[in-house]
């Protein structure tokens, strides 16, 4: 890889600011226009090899451009993970777990209540599923609006022009082509002593259609997925154990953050073995027992679940693709690598999201394909990975975008800190629901933001704000001289960009 992970890819010079146009150049509609669409004999201009929140988004960007293009996706379903068994049937069962938990513990409170609440599993599963196929048959939809072809099957790199299709239905298909992009994504990184069989050992996949509430459920990794999973199933009645290695939860979060993240998931019932490893399994008929001890070795303990959520990491999804074989190069984490063009070491072989460097993120991976395409059609195409947000989808949510302390602190950059909590937010004291605070950090001289760090409900839409700032290389006083809406939970977004530079007014 020739750059770092947290750095900006761009074919054009970055501006003052930290954001670089996309806009292609002028006579870019006469260049594809007189490409045309070509008939079936000739080659498409792009072949897009998997059709997860990467490639689909590629495919329609390059239809919208007039290119010619196909996209390959062997599951059958467009989407990719995150559509299908990933980020939106995860959504959709921590919506319903929260309003469960809602109506039980607290609707009371506001003068709500109803008897007998309980869980029909079967009937939240089916919405989750409905609101699955919706949104797959929706990307059809918009295939079909934007000129792109849809091969259903496993495609490979037979050439540096052409790709095998194994097709879905049978037989084999070759595809010509000028350009590829490499967009299959990632898959779940298991222990060798414990196979995954998405029963009673799942992965986020088989943690999304547990056919019953456990009893017990052990959470091996404390990070996003682990968390948000975990606490889908302790709003419904599971006793949730997490075991992490490292001395805390939600690596990659600012650590004031994470430490009261694990504080009020804690006090909502989940329970916490970090500095810990799990080194051995005992899978048996009716239960299954980890063995675990503390990272450093020792205080070994034995411990019992009914279900184990194994969620360390991902990989890059790349067996199998045949790229090395026509001379595409792996960095030494197994990603492809690619220049500052999204190029492999193949000159019109492309690669985007989780198989490259940079955070794997669904909406990473849209922007990686947004600008792969440009950069194909002869344009401009920009990703800055250091204003790619995260959120984690627990409630509280948990978001953040750039730095944290830690890494100013290591860096040697003079910072400043701002923050403001959710109690002194009005909207947030209305709702009840006034857990979390904002946090903004920024250089010490010249108050350009450097990362905004925030817990608390609904801050994974108000990340927004800051990453809009941050991209064009904005300034806490911005933020707080631009006039929000009373009463709203964005006010304390204005509020601790307050404390940054001055003061907040209600705190």
């Amino acid at each position: 890889m020739r750059r770092g992970l947290l750095q900006a890819r761009s074919v054009a010079p970055i501006s003052s600011g930290v954001f670089a146009s996309r806009a292609l150049p002028r006579n870019h509609h006469v260049l594809l226009a007189s490409r045309g669409f070509a008939s079936a004999t000739e080659q498409d201009d792009v072949i897009v090899i998997g059709g997860g929140p990467g490639g689909y988004v590629a495919a329609i960007k390059a239809g919208q451009l007039g290119l010619k293009v196909t996209c390959v996706e062997k599951r059958g379903k467009l989407g990719g993970t995150c559509l299908n068994v990933g980020c939106i049937p995860s959504k959709a069962l921590l919506h319903a777990s929260h309003i469960y938990e809602d109506t039980k513990k607290y609707f009371p409170d506001h003068g709500i209540v109803f008897d007998n609440v309980k869980v029909d599993l079967p009937t939240m599963m089916k919405s989750k599923d409905k609101a699955v196929n919706g949104l797959t048959s929706g990307i059809e939809f918009l295939f079909k609006k934007n000129n792109v072809k849809y091969v259903k099957g496993f495609g490979k790199v037979s050439s540096a022009n052409e790709v095998t299709v194994d097709l879905a239905e049978g037989g084999e298909k070759k595809l010509s082509t000028k350009n590829i992009i490499v967009a299959t994504g990632s898959e779940v990184i298991g222990l060798p002593f414990l196979p995954i069989d998405e029963k009673r050992v799942v992965s986020s996949t088989g943690a999304l259609s547990l056919s019953e509430i456990p009893k017990k459920m052990i959470v091996i990794g404390g990070g996003i997925i682990g968390l948000e999973m975990g606490s889908v199933w302790r709003r419904l009645g599971t006793e949730v154990t997490v075991v992490e290695f490292t001395d805390n939860i939600c690596g990659g979060a600012d650590g004031e953050v994470a430490k009261e993240f694990k504080r009020i998931l804690a006090k909502q019932g989940m329970k916490f073995k970090l500095g810990t490893k799990v080194t051995g399994a005992k899978v048996e008929p009716n239960s299954i027992t980890l063995v675990t001890e503390s990272r450093d070795g020792g205080n070994k303990e034995e411990v019992a679940c009914d279900v184990v959520l194994c969620s360390v990491g991902r990989r890059p999804y790349l067996d199998g693709l045949g790229l090395e074989k026509v001379g595409v190069k792996l960095d030494s984490r197994g990603r492809v690598d690619v220049d500052d063009h999204f190029r492999s070491s193949v000159s019109n072989i492309y690669a985007i999201g989780d198989c490259i460097p940079g955070p794997m993120l669904a909406h990473k991976a849209e922007e990686d394909g947004i600008a792969a395409v440009e950069i194909i059609s002869g344009g401009a195409g920009h990703v800055d990975y250091n204003v790619v947000p995260s959120v984690v989808y627990t409630h509280p949510e948990v978001a953040w975008v750039g730095l944290t302390e830690e890494q100013l602190k290591a860096k040697g950059v003079e910072y400043r800190v701002g923050k403001f909590p959710f109690k002194g937010n009005s909207r947030a004291r209305t709702n009840s629901d006034d857990e979390g605070f904002v946090k903004y950090l920024a250089d010490a001289k010249t108050d350009k933001v450097l990362g905004v760090h925030m817990i608390g409900a609904n801050v994974g839409e108000l990340i927004a704000e800051p990453t809009l700032l941050m991209s064009y290389g904005g300034s806490s006083e911005d933020v707080a001289r631009t006039c929000h809406a009373h009463p709203t939970l964005s006010e304390a977004v204005k509020e601790a960009a307050m404390a940054t530079y001055d003061k907040p007014i209600h705190f």
